[in-house]
């Protein structure tokens, strides 16, 4: 286990009104294995998810990341865990328009503080397209790109630095069936040969069959 959330709450307040999202949320995942949440809208699932990639802080509770104690942390500190060791695929690609598919990957190498010469780097961005499907795109800028290809791109980009944890939210909910199961081979695919923990958010029944476990959560917490 690499990474594990204990009775993590969240509560938001508008005024005098302060809504509960999180009511104490134990969370654990193991490398090497894909667990995705589940639940209707409201549920909790894409605040925990950003509570565990650090995108935002949690109300109460304790977020440990292989050994260290992310929630004893300042913001520099979960900042700098955050780009060396979390990857993020989310519905929209969100690729740099101006970049190549090439050019992303360097971005987040630099992004890293990755210590590999210039060259190397290069020769990274383009094994890891390459072990995408898309070595053969490496030039193209995104604009020229289908749907599919974005997303490929977009977990090239996300796994380049050799992310430990991976978060996914809704990877496919953008895509047609086909594409759908393509993005979702390969993200089990890079889980299990990169040894990565990955978290997905998803409300497609379908890609529920690349999980390792299923997770439902209900009402801010795990049911």
């Amino acid at each position: 286990m690499i990474f594990s959330t204990s009775n993590i709450k969240k509560s938001f307040t508008t005024g005098e009104v302060s809504e509960e999202i999180l009511k104490g949320v134990d969370l654990s995942l193991v490398e090497g294995e894909i667990t995705a949440l589940v639940g209707s809208s409201g549920s909790g699932k894409s605040t925990l998810l950003t509570i565990a990639a650090g995108l935002q802080p949690a109300s109460g509770g304790e977020i440990h990341f292989d050994g260290e104690d992310l929630t004893a942390m300042n913001q520099e500190q979960i900042r700098q865990i955050r780009a060396e060791a979390f990857g993020f695929v989310f519905q929209s690609a969100h690729l740099v328009p101006f970049l190549t598919a090439e050019e992303q990957l360097l971005l987040m190498l630099e992004t890293a503080g990755s210590p590999l010469s210039k060259k190397q780097r290069c020769g990274e961005a383009a094994r890891i397209l390459q072990s995408v499907g898309m070595g053969h795109r490496k030039t193209a800028y995104p604009a020229s790109l289908s749907g599919g290809e974005k997303q490929r791109v977009a977990i090239a980009r996300a796994i380049v630095h050799q992310p430990k944890l991976l978060f996914a939210d809704e990877p496919t909910a953008s895509l047609d069936s086909t594409k759908s199961r393509e993005v979702m081979e390969l993200l089990q695919q890079l889980t299990k040969t990169l040894n990565i923990a990955t978290l997905m958010v998803t409300h497609e029944e379908d890609m529920l069959a690349y999980a390792d476990r299923v997770i439902t959560m209900k009402d801010g917490r795990l049911a």
